[in-house]
C-alpha cells in the first residue's frame, strides 16, 4: 500500500481521537465529574461512530470526493468544536444539549472515515492486506493521540488551539488524498476551493484562538482574567477586581485575596497550635503556599514538605509578583520543599515522618480527586505522622453538603482515627468545614501565633460549635471502590444550584 495512504490513515486516526479527548476534557473542565463524563462523551462518540460506519454504506458513487468532503467536515466541526463549546458554556444553561450533538456529528464523520477508505482501495490491495494496514496505523494513530494530548498538546496549545491544529491537519490530509487519486475526481476545482476555505477559516481561528479563549473567560468570570493557562491536570484562571485577586481551578472558586486567611488559619491553627513540638510539617494540595505562609509563622518548624501534583501552579504561585505577595514567599523559603507528585502515590511510596500534615485538596467533585478522601488515603496519611501526630483536612461546607461533610468525617474514623469536626465562615464560600485527624485526645491550643487576623481564643470556641442544620446525618465512609461521597457531593451541590 502506498506511503501516502498509511500517512493519511494515521493522521485520520490521530485526530478523531483528538476530538474525542478535547471534548472529554472540556466536559471534564467545565462540568466536573472526570469519570462521568469522559465515560459518557467516550461512549456517545463511539456510539455515533458506529452511526457513522452503517451509513457510509450509502455512499456509493464519488467516492474520492466524497471522502475528501468528510475530511473538510471533520476538520471544521472537530477544529472548532473546543471553542464553540468554551464559547457557550457562559451563555447556555443546558449546556449538555450543545456538547452532546457536538459530539455526535464528529463521531459520525469519523465512523464514516475508515469504512469510505476501505471501500476506495479494495480494488487496489489484497482484502487481508488492506485490512490489517488500514487498521494496524488506525490503532497507531490512537496510541500518537493519546501520548500527544496529555504530554504536549494540554500543557503547550490548550485545548482550543489544540483542536484547530488538528482540524488543519484533517483539512490537509483530505488535500494530499485529493493529489493521490485526482484523476477519479470529477470536481478537483471545486474541492481545493471548499479545502481554502475551510483552511482559511481554521487558520484565522489558530491565530486568534487566545483572543478567543480571552473573550469566553470574560464572559465566565466576572472579574478581568490577568492569568490563564492548561494544565495535564487543570485549567488555572486568576482573576482580578481592584485588589481582590480570585484563583479559580476547572470554574471552581479556590480563593478570594480579601478574605483567604479566613479559610487558612482555621485550617492550620486549629491543630498545628496544639502541637508546639511539632518540627516536621507535611501540606498535600495546597499548591498556592497559603496553607504553608501559616505553617510557616511557627518558629519551632524546621521543615515543611509540600506535595502538589501541578508544577504549573506551584511554579507560578513562586514566580507571580502578586501571589508571592499573597503568600508571603513561602514556596521560596529554605525551610520549604516542593514535590511535584500526586499526592496518593506519594504517601505510599515516602518513608518520610511527620508532626502535623494539612491536607488541602480541591473538593471531591470527581472520582481522582475522590480517591484523595478515601479510608485507602487516610491509612497512608496515617503511616507518615508521628505517634503523636495530627492532621487537618479542609472537608467542603456542613451547611450546603452537609452528607458530603460527615462522609469525610465517618470516612477518617474508619480509617482508624479519631476525629474533631469544626467549621468557619468564609464569605467567598459561606460555612466551611474541617476536620482534625488524631492518634489520640484532641486538646485544644491555648495560645496563638502572633499576627493572625481572624482566629484568637474566643473565635476558636465556636469553631467546634455545630448548630442544629449542620449537625451530624448518617454518611457511608468513603472507599476506593465505591466513591461514594463523589455522588454525595454532586447531589448536594447540583441540588444548591437550582
Amino acid at each position: 500500500m502506498p506511503v501516502g495512504i498509511l500517512v493519511t490513515v494515521l493522521v485520520v486516526a490521530t485526530c478523531g481521537l483528538v476530538y474525542e479527548l478535547i471534548a472529554g476534557a472540556m466536559a471534564s473542565y467545565l462540568l466536573g465529574d472526570t469519570v462521568t463524563q469522559f465515560s459518557i462523551v467516550i461512549g456517545a462518540y463511539l456510539f455515533s461512530m458506529g452511526i457513522g460506519s452503517f451509513l457510509s454504506r450509502y455512499l456509493v458513487k464519488g467516492l474520492v470526493t466524497r471522502f475528501v468532503q468528510v475530511e473538510l467536515l471533520v476538520g471544521v466541526i472537530g477544529g472548532v468544536s473546543a471553542g464553540v463549546l468554551f464559547l457557550l458554556f457562559s451563555y447556555v444553561s443546558a449546556f449538555r444539549l450543545v456538547l452532546y450533538p457536538i459530539v455526535a456529528v464528529v463521531g459520525i464523520l469519523v465512523g464514516i472515515e475508515i469504512p469510505l477508505l476501505l471501500r476506495i482501495l479494495k480494488d487496489q490491495v489484497q482484502f487481508k492486506d488492506l485490512v490489517s494496514q488500514v487498521l494496524a496505523w488506525d490503532y497507531v494513530g490512537a496510541l500518537a493521540a493519546s501520548l500527544l494530548f496529555p504530554l504536549v498538546l494540554v500543557p503547550r496549545l490548550g485545548l482550543v488551539r489544540s483542536a484547530l491544529l488538528f482540524g488543519i491537519l484533517n483539512v490537509l490530509a483530505g488535500l494530499w488524498f485529493l493529489r493521490i487519486f485526482g484523476a477519479e475526481v470529477a470536481r478537483a476545482t471545486a474541492l481545493r476551493v471548499e479545502r481554502a476555505l475551510a483552511l482559511a477559516l481554521l487558520g484565522t481561528g489558530f491565530a486568534f484562538s487566545d483572543r478567543l479563549t480571552q473573550f469566553a473567560e470574560s464572559r465566565l468570570y466576572a472579574d478581568e482574567v490577568v492569568y490563564a493557562t492548561s494544565t495535564p491536570y487543570q485549567r488555572i484562571v486568576l482573576t482580578r477586581w481592584r485588589d481582590d485577586l480570585r484563583l479559580f481551578l476547572n470554574a471552581h472558586l479556590q480563593f478570594s485575596s480579601h478574605d483567604e486567611y479566613r479559610y487558612h488559619e482555621p485550617l492550620v491553627h486549629a491543630g498545628l497550635a496544639a502541637l508546639p513540638q511539632a518540627r516536621r510539617v507535611l501540606v498535600l494540595g495546597g499548591g498556592d503556599g497559603l496553607a504553608v505562609r501559616e505553617v510557616l509563622r511557627y518558629p519551632n518548624v524546621e521543615h515543611v514538605r509540600l506535595v502538589d501534583i501541578d508544577r504549573e501552579m506551584t511554579d507560578l504561585f513562586k514566580t507571580h509578583e502578586a501571589l508571592v505577595k499573597l503568600n508571603g514567599g513561602s514556596l521560596l523559603s529554605p525551610k520549604v520543599s516542593v514535590t511535584n507528585a500526586d499526592a496518593f502515590q506519594w504517601l505510599d511510596d515516602s518513608r518520610e515522618s511527620f508532626d502535623f500534615a494539612v491536607v488541602d485538596f480541591p473538593d471531591p467533585s470527581n472520582y481522582a480527586i475522590g480517591k484523595l478522601y478515601t479510608t485507602a488515603f487516610y491509612r497512608l496519611l496515617a503511616r507518615r505522622l508521628s505517634a503523636n501526630g495530627m492532621a487537618a483536612v479542609q472537608a467542603t461546607s456542613p451547611l450546603f453538603a452537609r452528607q458530603s461533610y460527615w462522609c469525610i468525617v465517618e470516612t477518617a474514623r474508619a480509617a482508624g482515627f479519631q476525629t474533631t469536626p469544626y467549621h468557619s465562615y468564609v464569605p467567598s464560600f459561606g460555612e466551611w468545614g474541617y476536620v482534625l485527624l488524631s492518634k489520640g485526645p484532641y486538646a485544644r491550643p491555648t495560645a496563638w501565633p502572633p499576627g493572625l487576623r481572624f482566629l484568637d481564643a474566643h473565635v476558636a470556641e465556636g469553631l467546634f460549635v455545630f448548630p442544629p442544620d449542620m449537625q451530624a446525618v448518617e454518611a457511608e465512609p468513603n472507599r476506593l471502590d465505591n466513591q461514594v461521597l463523589v455522588r454525595y457531593y454532586e447531589a448536594e451541590w447540583d441540588e444548591v444550584g437550582q
